[in-house]
């Protein structure tokens, strides 16, 4: 298959947590396809308006936001790149999970301290950094449409991206945008359903390459532990 951007995300290895977010998305990455949403009631509005923005991506947290390949390089190039990278980062081992607001929409936020990934995060926006061309100019004006702090400017410059470095906040997406009683309404009807498949501690031990098709879905391409 051929993809049209790629991208660095942890993925929620197979198990539960992945067979619900697939659910609750509609989309199943490491498959390829799409999937029934569960029968889920009391939410505001169906599942399917609640999930529209992060379903192509299926559930994932970014670790390097997706990007066009540079021109000088190949899609077998950045398969090596990222395994030689994933050989030379350590497991990282974090308290774990917890459904939050953040801005308009929900997403699952680490608890605790978050440094050794955020490290490792930096570390592959940098070093991944030569296979990823130069955003364009509609993508430039649409990451400036949220108000970019100076940093972030400068960020988005130099890395493609906004929230990179030490902006980095890892967070894996359940809905887009929501009025705050929706959002209330929506964390309510997730948290006893997610409480018990969240993971305690939660370990990154792998990374996930991804690309994006001619749809706009996102798929896994090949999942790398991290062995350093």
């Amino acid at each position: 298959m051929q993809f049209q951007r790629y991208g660095i995300f942890h993925t929620p290895p197979p198990g539960a947590l992945a067979r619900f977010g697939a659910q609750w998305l509609g989309w199943d990455a490491a498959m390829g396809q799409t999937c029934p949403h569960p029968d889920i009631p009391d939410l505001p509005a169906p599942i399917p308006d609640i999930t529209a923005t992060p379903r192509k991506y299926g559930l994932h947290g970014t670790i390097k936001p997706p990007f066009f390949l540079a021109a000088d390089t190949t899609a077998p190039d950045l398969h090596d790149a990222f395994e030689t990278l994933c050989a030379s980062l350590s497991p990282v081992r974090l308290d774990g999970l917890r459904i939050t607001r953040l801005g308009r929409f929900l997403a699952l936020k680490v608890k605790g301290d978050q440094s050794l990934l955020a490290k490792h995060a930096a570390i592959v926006v940098q070093r991944l950094d030569p296979f990823r061309a130069p955003p364009t100019s509609a993508e430039l004006a649409r990451r400036r449409r949220s108000r970019l702090s100076p940093r972030q400017e400068a960020l988005l410059a130099q890395w493609g991206y906004p929230y990179v470095m030490e902006e980095f906040r890892f967070h894996i997406t359940l809905t887009g945008p929501l009025s705050p009683d929706q959002a209330d309404q929506v964390q309510q009807v997730l948290t006893p359903r997610l409480a018990p498949l969240l993971p305690v501690p939660f370990d990154v031990t792998d990374l996930t390459l991804v690309g994006e098709d001619a749809a706009g879905m996102f798929h896994e391409i090949h999942r790398c532990a991290l062995t350093g």
